[in-house]
């Protein structure tokens, strides 16, 4: 981030000073790339997940799976009944029907037995090779940029001074929830505390949590991390993991889309498309226009 601003008037001649408006240049060309870019990839790498996890819908924990274990966490699958075949989900050994979506989907006469639905996967028919190639391409990119955007953050002591929690910002914590909560935002350069630690809870956890339990799974890895099963506590608690993080990511990306719409679309896009970001006024403009009125 850069410290470059300017001001601009949003109003005319006539209009009190808290009217002003200040743009500021908070997001570098490298941080609005690489957030495209993580975006784009993790957008393939979760459509293609799911093509790949269709393959076998059930998830473990343990370094074994099978008929003969009874160690399963999570199923989706399709069964028939007396009104046909139904779709389910089972979670820890409670089931919900869940036909229509996950387990029997499809157009109306042409369902099939699936885990889920062909509109949520890449390719949306089965190809479990394409689907892994898919998955693997855009697993290297993100991986590739994330360790060069962090040695660069490093560097240039984006993490010290933009991202890393003060004691300040702890303080502020409790008032930041009630703000957010109350959809009271403040526009400023600075990231607020909760921003911090969203950012930094998937940019230092999930995201190398799903990295290396993405290479846990791959059989080509074992010679070359061969612990690394055996630290996730094997090979299908670490398909689980990876799982759970893939939810996680996918509501950090709703809430986030959510703040977005609340603090003002236009200014946020506008923020990591260009770079320029309308902060509030500052304080003693606002006292001003209110001593004046």
């Amino acid at each position: 981030m850069q410290s470059v601003a300017r001001s601009q008037s949003t109003a005319g001649p006539g209009a009190p000073a808290s009217s002003d408006k200040t743009l500021i240049y908070r997001q570098s060309r490298w941080t609005r790339l690489t957030h495209w870019l993580w975006a784009i990839s993790l957008f393939f790498m979760l459509l293609s997940g799911l093509q790949i996890f269709n393959a076998r819908p059930q998830l473990y924990i343990g370094k074994q799976s099978g008929f003969e274990y009874n160690n399963t966490v999570f199923a989706i699958g399709a069964e028939n009944t007396d009104a046909g075949p139904r779709g389910y989900t089972e979670v820890f050994g409670k089931r919900f029907d869940t036909t229509g979506v996950l387990g029997w989907s499809g157009p109306a006469g042409n369902e099939t037995a699936r885990g889920f639905p062909s509109w949520a996967t890449i390719p949306s028919y089965y190809d479990l090779g394409t689907a892994r190639v898919v998955h693997f391409f855009f697993a290297w990119i993100l991986t590739t940029t994330l360790l060069v955007w962090l040695v660069a953050s490093l560097v240039n002591g984006h993490l010290r001074r933009d991202l890393a929690p003060r004691l300040d910002d702890l303080k502020r914590l409790p008032r930041d929830i009630v703000d957010h909560a109350k959809l009271r935002f403040h526009h400023t350069r600075e990231y607020n505390t909760l921003q911090k630690m969203a950012y930094g809870g998937v940019l230092f956890v999930l995201l190398p949590l799903m990295i290396v339990t993405g290479l846990a799974m791959s059989p080509s890895m074992n010679s070359v991390l061969p612990f690394l099963n055996d630290l996730l506590g094997g090979r299908q608690t670490a398909r689980t993991i990876h799982f759970t993080v893939m939810l996680l990511l996918v509501a950090f990306f709703v809430i986030h889309m959510l703040m977005i719409l609340a603090a003002g679309p236009i200014n946020e896009l506008r923020s990591i498309i260009t770079g320029w970001y309308r902060t509030d006024p500052p304080v003693h403009e606002d006292k001003t226009a209110q001593r004046s009125a």
